[in-house]
């Protein structure tokens, strides 16, 4: 605290010399300054967020700057006589230039000083408002995921210092990591609803067609996002008891949740700004972010222009606007906002807590899975983490940290840069047909933004009806805010109705989930089998399978069921042979199965495509215009990690598939003594350890038979 008051009065008498209005007479009154401030925003500032917490949030923070400046206004008015500042516009920049004074010189010299103040004030408001739970020694478990982070690449960042924390916890030994596999859809919807609700079932991609509904299902819009969870949830997700969601796509069934797609339209969550608090308790937090958020935008600036003139090599435009906006949204608000709710969950005593940090997911698919710049953005999340350890720490119950990422990333030149062509424009040609909708979804930065204002506007306070007041020409009928790529793609939709006249379904569905295509004919009734396309577009079929950026492409047949195809050969997946060379050959010994799951999807799409691996560069060709990509399989997109506490059970097999993490999660939870986790209803379509994840004697992985096995025996 003496060195923060040091600090304060160094950068308050610096400001003196530099500012036209702003005069302090001597450095004792320099202090005297600096302690007034301290004391103002001690006494003063709780009592006032209380109140004004949802006009804070509605006006994103920029009345906090007006208040920093009349705090400032009033300690100098305070000491008249030895201070002197022209007006409430110089109070508001000296206040400004405090806050980035002070943030460079305790990152330099590694002073935490963004909880110490504040988490005294959250405690209080949890025990005041009644939002803190029930005192308990059981330990709660704070769940971290990192999305798009690949087991290897996590092991060479600790190697290389860019994730100390978590480097730290494996040799202090308090920790163990290991990898697990995802399924063939490796992208945050289909994950997040395996591993918080225990089902991904029927789950083909980010984005896909459905007949029966004649549209297109997206996993980051909040209507499909609660439909979504309205079918895979049994009310027994992993953060049913109690628990806190934070930035995730799905809750898990958690009782309290921010900026959580499938929750944003639910309008008895409670008044507005509740889950903020934590984050605007903090005087300086608005401030404080404001900078680093310029920071970011001119960062983002400097390195995009970097890679263009060392000629960086795959690369993808990204654009002076909007890019850097959303850039900055999700590496510095967003991650401020959820870190400062999670500090809130903990002094609240929540059972369980599960947030995703979507930073280091962003920047790799436009930067790439491992530059520079991609890890220093992990480096940011590793520190986030440092903050909510120590946190843990002094909350009032003790806490287990358990990290994840949801998939990884695998990178390469996408298909247009190298094929020249797009996968939509591709099929146009093969059909013939200029009839053919591309859904293309929702940036992730974009769908988060988003979210985030669709939540603010459910209030039904008057700062609710403020939101929406503003937001309304980018708000559609069912309630939901569409910015950026969302109002590009209701554009698209209108766009593509105008031209063929009609309203009805298209003849041709084109989507995209990084490596995976998907390829519907909504106008043919159920499944189009293998027969029904060579006769309808005969080069169709033939094309693609020798196409040299498709590594196979899954269909049905009426004569040999689910077929692979690739460009030497073929899988007979329900006849269990292969003639020629396997086309799963090069995406590991467990393709099949994960393939064959996917094929008995109820709305597995008609041709299911994944690109070429190409095993030597350890890269893929992503049917979007991303560097890095995950949706389908090869490279590292399909082996993330989990890492745990070394003092818990280990899993007792391999962990492939989402909903396998669950079960892994449920076990730990309830050998901890949740017993809201024991005796919670199965899922019969996820994997068992007989479909392929069996250990041999020796530990190793065992590969079998896809298909519907055993139920697993209970850990001893």
């Amino acid at each position: 605290m003496i060195a923060i008051w040091l600090i304060n009065t160094v950068a308050l008498m610096l400001l003196s010399a530099i500012l036209p209005g702003f005069t302090i007479e001597n450095w004792v009154s320099g202090l005297a300054l600096a302690a007034a401030l301290g004391l103002l925003n001690a006494l003063i500032w709780p009592l006032f967020i209380r109140f004004a917490l949802p006009l804070t949030v509605l006006t994103l923070g920029l009345g906090v700057l007006l208040l920093n400046g009349v705090f400032v206004w009033l300690a100098s008015d305070i000491l008249a006589g030895h201070i002197h500042i022209d007006g409430l516009w110089q109070a508001i920049v000296v206040a400004i230039g405090l806050t980035v004074i002070n943030s460079v010189v305790t990152a330099f010299l590694s002073i935490d000083d963004d909880d110490f103040f504040h988490r005294n004030v959250i405690e209080r408001q949890a025990r005041r408002k009644g939002y803190a739970a029930e005192p308990s020694d059981v330990p709660g478990v704070l769940f971290l995921e990192i999305d798009g982070l690949a087991h290897d690449v996590l092991v060479r960042a600790m190697r290389d210092g860019n994730a100390p924390n978590m480097a730290s916890w494996l040799h202090s030994g308090s920790h163990r990591l290991i990898e697990w596999e995802c399924d063939w859809s490796s992208q945050t919807g289909a994950m997040q609803a395996g591993i918080l609700h225990g089902s991904n079932w029927d789950m083909p991609g980010f984005r896909w067609w459905e007949k029966d509904r004649q549209a297109a299902l997206v996993s980051n819009h909040p209507k499909d996002t609660m439909e979504i969870e309205a079918r895979h949830s049994n009310g027994k997700g992993l953060l049913h008891a109690d628990g806190a969601s934070r930035a995730n796509l799905l809750s898990g069934d958690a009782s309290h949740s921010m900026i959580t797609m499938s929750t944003v339209l639910e309008r008895a969550r409670g008044p507005l700004g509740q889950d903020y608090f934590a984050y605007f308790a903090d005087p300086y937090s608005v401030p404080r972010t404001t900078v680093l958020t310029i920071n970011e935008i001119v960062k983002e600036l400097w390195q995009q222009a970097q890679q263009k003139r060392r000629d960086i090599q795959p690369r993808v435009h990204r654009g002076w606007f909007p890019y850097p906006l959303v850039r900055a949204w999700t590496n510095v608000l967003q991650r401020e906002l959820e870190v400062a709710a999670t500090i809130q969950d903990l002094f609240s005593g929540r059972p369980v807590i599960y947030t995703m940090f979507l930073g280091y997911d962003e920047v790799a698919h436009h930067s790439g899975v491992e530059r520079a710049e991609t890890l220093a953005e992990l480096a940011k999340i590793d520190a986030a983490f440092g903050r909510l350890a120590r946190a843990a720490a002094e909350a009032p119950r003790p806490y287990r940290i358990v990290v994840l990422g949801d998939h990884g990333q695998s990178q390469g030149a996408t298909f247009k840069q190298r094929y020249g062509q797009s996968l939509e424009e591709l099929v146009t040609s093969l059909t013939g047909t200029d009839d053919v909708d591309a859904p293309g979804g929702v940036d992730e930065g974009w769908g988060s933004l988003s979210a985030a204002a669709t939540e603010a506007g459910q209030s039904q306070s008057a700062a609710g009806r403020l939101v929406r007041s503003a937001t309304r020409g980018k708000t559609g009928h069912d309630g939901v805010v569409e910015l950026g790529t969302g109002r590009d793609e209701a554009g698209r939709r209108r766009r593509r109705q105008e031209k063929s006249g009609e309203e009805g379904p298209p003849e041709v569905a084109v989507m995209a989930s990084g490596c995976l295509g998907l390829i519907s004919f909504p106008q043919i009734e159920g499944r189009a089998t293998l027969e029904q396309m060579t006769e309808r577009y005969p080069k169709l079929v033939a094309t693609l399978r020798s196409h040299p950026g498709i590594g196979f492409m899954l269909i049905r047949s009426d004569e040999h069921g689910a077929v692979v195809l690739g460009p030497n050969g073929a899988n007979y997946l329900d006849e269990n042979r292969v003639d020629g060379d396997d086309p799963l050959a090069p995406f590991g010994p467990r393709a099949a199965l994960h393939v064959k799951r996917s094929d008995s999807f109820p709305h597995c799409q008609d041709i299911m495509l994944n690109s070429t691996y190409w095993t030597e560069l350890d890269e893929v060709a992503a049917f979007e215009e991303l560097v890095g990509s995950h949706g389908g399989m090869g490279g590292a997109q399909s082996h993330p990690f989990i890492l745990y506490p070394s003092n818990w059970m280990p899993p007792a097999h391999d962990i492939v598939g989402a909903e396998n993490v669950h079960v892994q999660f449920c076990r730990w939870l309830q050998e901890l003594g949740h017993r809201e986790y024991a005796d919670l209803p199965d899922n019969p379509h996820r994997l068992r350890p007989s479909d392929g994840t069996e250990k041999d004697a020796a530990g190793a992985s065992t590969p079998a038979a896809a298909g519907p096995g055993p139920a697993e025996e209970p850990i001893k």
